[in-house]
């Protein structure tokens, strides 16, 4: 009986034990040594170039967060690239399968009930892509258009939504992703696109006569972008966001934007071509981990 009961009571200490760890990521990766980073197959801001090799905007910001977490528990970490989809991404980071995730997720009230966001890096908007020649310059400008979106996504009922576009009479096609909606549009199919703007950017850097293209209209959308942690562990979000911080104050995360969105980037060496938009700005300046619906009221 005796037996049994230290039994259980090794057993509970063992369970405690992992469980703190499970909710202490900085005395999880210094005890492993390595940390997992989240990373997207295909974003403007995460994306693969085959073979295991992740780059990007957010890649590069991640792998230079866990640079300053190995200064912060005493050693190089080795990092394991995870991949990560839309609908997988939560639960990873929850489980523990995912450390610090990095791809290119919105900061929303919903999800904030489930994970932690570290600083918002970067604010996507949601806008109009459309050709040079179509006349069209704002929302007012789409009625009797065809406007292409992409399945799943809540783009073109974000348009509807907006004030601004009452009373306008627009048709919607539906690409099958991202690369099918510009080819409506690119094609003719479309008079405009309408999704975030880095998407937008980035297929017509992409296409065979980038300068026949550009983003147009009012913002329709705001959604502040950052990485995700595990809920209830302050002192590795405070590590992260000390980085984020630092990278910021010193200018290099500025010089990362310049580079991922107004250089040449891998693997087509062409430039996505956009630049830094002033609720991105606004929200380096003043650092902040406030959900969408505080960007949209």
């Amino acid at each position: 009986m005796k037996k049994q009961l230290l039994a259980l009571v090794i057993a509970s200490c063992a369970a405690t034990g992992a469980f703190a760890q499970a909710t202490d990521t900085l005395a999880k990766i210094k005890g492993s040594g390595a940390i997992s980073l989240g990373v997207r197959d295909s974003s403007a801001l995460s994306y693969t170039l085959g073979n295991g090799k992740y780059v990007g905007f957010h890649t590069e910001m991640g792998e230079r967060i866990i640079d300053d977490l190995g200064k912060a528990v005493g050693k190089k970490l080795a990092i394991t690239y995870t991949p990560v989809t839309s609908q997988n991404r939560i639960p990873l980071v929850q489980n523990g399968t995912v450390d610090l995730e990095c791809g290119s997720t919105t900061n929303n009230a919903a999800r904030q009930k489930d994970v932690s966001f570290a600083m918002t890096t970067y604010v996507e908007e949601v806008r109009i892509l459309t050709k040079g020649s179509s006349g069209i310059n704002g929302i007012a400008d789409l009625k009797g258009k065809t406007v292409a979106t992409t399945t799943g996504t809540t783009s073109v009922q974000t348009l509807r939504k907006n004030k601004r576009a009452e009373g306008i009479d627009f048709k919607e096609v539906m690409g099958k992703d991202h690369a099918d909606s510009f080819l409506l549009l690119e094609s003719g199919r479309a008079d405009a696109f309408v999704m975030d703007g880095s998407i937008l950017a980035a297929n017509a850097s992409k296409s065979k006569n980038p300068a026949d293209f550009k983003i147009v209209g009012e913002v329709l959308s705001v959604e502040p972008i950052a990485c995700m942690v595990r809920k209830d562990d302050a002192a590795f979000k405070k590590a992260v966001d000390d980085s984020i911080k630092r990278q910021i104050a010193d200018g290099s995360l500025a010089k990362l934007y310049d580079k991922w969105f107004l250089q040449p980037i891998p693997p087509t060496n062409t430039k996505i071509g956009l630049p830094m938009s002033e609720a991105t700005k606004n929200a380096w300046a003043h650092p902040n981990d406030k959900p969408m619906e505080e960007y949209n009221k």
